[in-house]
Parts: C-alpha cells; structure tokens; sequence
C-alpha cells in the first residue's frame, strides 16, 4: 500500500488522513513536508488522523515529534487521531504520549480545540490495564 496523505478540514480544524507505513524514505519525508507546509502557512489546529496508518517506525515517530514541536513554537498544535493498539503501544513504551494529545473519535478531537465544548480524551491508564490480560488469583 502507498503512503497517502489527504487533507481535509471540519470546524475549522486541518484533518489529515494518513494511508499507508509511516517509515524511513519517501513517506517519512512526504509527512515533513506536508506538517512543514502547514505550519509555514499559518495552520494552529492540525489533528493526524493515522485510523488506516498501520505501522510507524522510529523515523516516522521522529517526524511526528519534530512536527508537533516546530507547530507548537508558532503556536500551534498537532494532535493524533485513531491511533491503532501497536502505535498506541508504541506511543506508550517511548512515553510520546506525554507530548501527544490522542483521540479515539474525531469529534473529541475537534472539540478539543474548542474550550467550552467537553470533551472524552483517550484513557492511556486504561489502555494500559487492559492490555495486561486477566489477573491471577491467588
């Protein structure tokens, strides 16, 4: 499958859709450039949504992460949409999710740009405490 970006916008907040591996070469260079591009022409509020981005590699995390820190020194923001439970995982284990703002369903997203509108923000912590499987009694 090809890496794909296609931009879309809702209530005034840039969606990008991701298709494909974020990895090292094309794709990783292909997401710079389009996070570049949006920062350079004034967009503040950008959500990733990576639902059909199946796997991100440590090259494709360091474009992420050089993406949200460049928008956020122009006062902007870059928040993650749909990740799936690897890249979940992987967020988790390199403690990204620190530097991330993750939503599980897009409206949740956009509002969060919104400050008088509530929002549902993705529950790390319990992420985490279903993914140790059932306890053992003792």
């Amino acid at each position: 499958m090809a890496f794909e970006i296609k931009q879309r916008e809702r209530e005034g907040v840039t969606i990008f859709d991701i298709e494909g591996k974020l990895l090292l070469g094309e794709a990783a260079s292909k997401m710079r450039e389009v996070l570049e591009q949006s920062r350079d022409s004034g967009l503040t509020r950008v959500i990733l949504n990576l639902e059909n981005c199946d796997y991100i590699d440590s090259t494709g995390l360091g474009t992420l992460v050089m993406g949200a820190t460049s928008m956020q020194r122009r006062g902007g923001t870059l928040k993650l949409l749909q990740l799936n439970k690897r890249n979940i995982e992987l967020m988790v284990m390199t403690k990204l999710t620190t530097i991330f703002e993750i939503f599980q369903d897009e409206q949740d997203a956009v509002n969060s740009f919104f400050p008088d509108r509530q929002i549902n923000r993705f529950d790390i912590l319990e992420f985490v405490k279903g993914q140790k499987g059932p306890q053992k009694a003792t």
